[in-house]
């Protein structure tokens, strides 16, 4: 089994964050550091370690669904940040990592498991799972806008996917935004309404496919159901 696998897999990281890992040299196979993205290891010979603490498969799948606070990051081990959102999951035994990320300035949905497999799919975008958000942004965007915004526009050299977009609020200095992506770049839609002249004052994600927050209270977290993991593992 590939290494990253395996990690995500141990409830480590995502596959993305496992290969991450390992590039930054806190993994060891027998004892020896391996920075190699392709090693392939045996789970029932090799002893792996990262930072120093050996992992297994979990046999136990956990999956959750936490409303993120803004001021945490989706990393588990953050230098330059107090706060992460493992902070907030109190009584887990298992090791269980984000799926995808949110900003350290973005609230709402955010799902976790220790299903490496599973996170592996939905954060993949040729699987164009919708993610739905609803932003507050400086002033009211006109009907052009909107447009280039549902068509596609060019952030970071690529142009992005077409998109959701409708304004469900106007005030006098600001609108708020029904926006629904299904791709995951980094800051997607803050650069997104940047790029239409409409910088984001405050973001929150509501809904991730068919599941949404309902009244799960900000900066708590609650076990997905049976019908919600068939769901995402039908997707």
């Amino acid at each position: 089994m590939r290494l990253q696998k395996y990690m995500a897999k141990c409830g480590v990281a995502s596959r993305r964050k496992s290969e991450k890992i390992i590039l930054e040299g806190r993994v060891t196979v027998n004892g020896l550091v391996v920075k190699e993205l392709g090693t392939i290891i045996d789970p029932n010979k090799d002893i792996v370690k990262v930072d120093n603490k050996e992992i297994q498969i979990e046999k136990n799948k956990v999956y959750i669904m936490l409303n993120k606070p803004e001021g945490y990051v989706t990393t588990l081990k953050d230098k330059h940040s107090d706060k992460i959102v493992l902070d907030l999951i109190k009584s887990i035994e298992e090791r269980i990592f984000p799926v995808g990320r949110l900003d350290l300035d973005t609230s709402g949905l955010l799902l976790m498991t220790n299903d490496g497999d599973l996170a592996y799919k939905l954060t993949h975008p040729s699987h164009e799972v919708p993610k739905k958000y609803i932003a507050l942004v400086e002033g009211v965007p006109n009907n052009k806008k909107l447009n280039r915004f549902r068509k596609g526009l060019k952030i970071d050299g690529r142009v992005t996917a077409e998109a959701y977009v409708k304004i469900v609020k106007r005030y006098k200095d600001s609108s708020v935004l029904k926006i629904s992506i299904h791709e995951g770049r980094n800051r997607q839609v803050r650069k997104m309404c940047e790029y239409i002249k409409h910088p984001v004052i405050k973001l929150k994600r509501v809904a991730i496919g068919e599941l949404n927050l309902d009244n799960l209270e900000i900066g708590k977290w609650r076990y997905l159901t049976e019908k919600e993991v068939k769901y995402l593992k039908k997707l």
